[in-house]
């Protein structure tokens, strides 16, 4: 199954500013001040949250999070492509 998003693969991404992040109980939690929401990241979440510190390729947010989750590639590519675009539809995340 192939989802459409507005991001793909090769797209490079970092975190945004002006969130505050909070880890409770190895789940990482968000305050976005810019547009007052709440967010829990989840840990997995967390993890990807972690790797966007820095600009990086989606691709290889997806090859990191292989080494260390048992998961298929495909299935990994998916989930991490929705997770981002909804952090992009939010403004937590920027696409460079």
């Amino acid at each position: 199954m192939t989802i459409k998003t507005n991001i793909s693969l090769t797209d490079l991404v970092v975190q945004g500013k002006g969130n505050i992040v909070s880890d409770m109980g190895g789940e990482k939690v968000m305050l976005s001040v810019k547009n007052g929401k709440y967010y829990n990241l989840g840990e997995i979440g967390g993890d990807i949250w972690g790797l966007l510190e820095s600009p990086i390729k989606i691709s290889d947010v997806v090859k990191a999070l292989i080494a260390v989750y048992q998961v298929e590639e495909m299935d990994c590519q998916q989930q991490v492509l929705m997770f981002v675009e909804h952090l992009l539809e939010e403004g937590l995340i920027e696409k460079r």
